[in-house]
């Protein structure tokens, strides 16, 4: 699903799997192009505060950086998800802030 996701945005499309409800920031295509899913975990709110509002059930940190991604870009770090009716969809994405390269 999260594959399916950075596809659809890096194409610069929408996403089928974002919640009708979600407060993502889904930036532009070229911050997701180069991106891939990491591991999924379930969600732990004590270290995720600002979602916790938002009742996601999994995190899935994201694994690569946008090409071109330079000292203090930032881009997609984690994707949360909510447990639908309808099955998994996007409830937000915490941003991530690149230190350094290499």
């Amino acid at each position: 699903m999260t594959e399916t996701l950075v596809n659809d945005l890096a194409s610069g499309g929408t996403s089928g799997v974002v919640c009708s409800d979600s407060v993502a920031d889904l930036g532009a295509p070229s911050d997701w192009s180069g991106l891939s899913a990491g591991e999924p975990e379930e969600f732990f709110a004590e270290y995720w505060d600002d979602q916790a509002a938002l009742d996601p059930q999994w995190s899935i940190n994201l694994e690569g950086l946008p090409k071109g991604a330079v000292p203090g870009s930032h881009y997609p770090g984690d994707v949360f998800y909510r447990e639908t009716d309808d099955g998994l969809c996007v409830i937000d994405v915490a941003w991530a802030t690149l230190v350094a390269v290499g």
